[in-house]
């Protein structure tokens, strides 16, 4: 697992694509959403990869596809 986080961590940055809908999900993970610039399906972001964006991720990762940005 360490290694995962170092390699992911050395890019520096990670691609979030939103898969799953929101509808009927608690208000928690709606705002989660957001606050990853998330809010219609198929929508991606390039963010930074620091703890508080992969526990985000980890909050909400059953709705998202993640990839390391390249």
């Amino acid at each position: 697992m360490a290694a995962t986080k170092k390699a992911a961590a050395a890019s520096g940055k990670v691609k979030v694509t939103q898969i799953g809908s929101p509808i009927g999900r608690r208000d928690d993970q709606r705002r989660t959403l957001v606050g990853l610039g998330l809010n219609k399906l198929h929508r991606s972001r390039v963010l930074e990869d620091t703890p508080a964006v992969r526990g985000m991720i980890t909050k909400v990762g059953h709705l998202l596809r993640v990839e390391k940005a390249g």
